[in-house]
């Protein structure tokens, strides 16, 4: 499964990419996870992602990458919070894996 990421600059991602990676990694499940930038977004979401997550720190943009997602066919889901950290690898898998139905 691709799962694509968007946060302020495509860095902030890295904690959290890691920890849906090792979850995944866990559950025997094979991920590709990318982190982009606002401004890449638009371009690389319809490279065919299967999953896009938006990060809470630009949650307020987030009717532009729903549009953009939409026009790829990409189901698209703001991060909750409480997932965006270390830790939120389960919560994580789970929303992914509930978007991807």
């Amino acid at each position: 499964m691709k799962v694509l990421f968007v946060c302020s600059g495509g860095m902030s991602s890295a904690i959290v990419v890691k920890a849906l990676q090792k979850e995944a990694e866990k559950n025997g499940v094979k991920l590709e996870v990318l982190a982009v930038g606002t401004q890449e977004f638009d371009a690389e979401v319809r490279n065919g992602w299967d999953v896009a997550m938006v990060a809470p720190q630009v949650r307020h943009r987030f009717d532009g990458f729903k549009e953009s997602a939409d026009a790829a066919g990409v189901p698209c889901q703001i991060i909750p919070p409480q997932a965006y950290s270390p830790l939120g690898g389960p919560t994580l898998l789970k929303l992914v894996n509930e978007l991807k139905k």
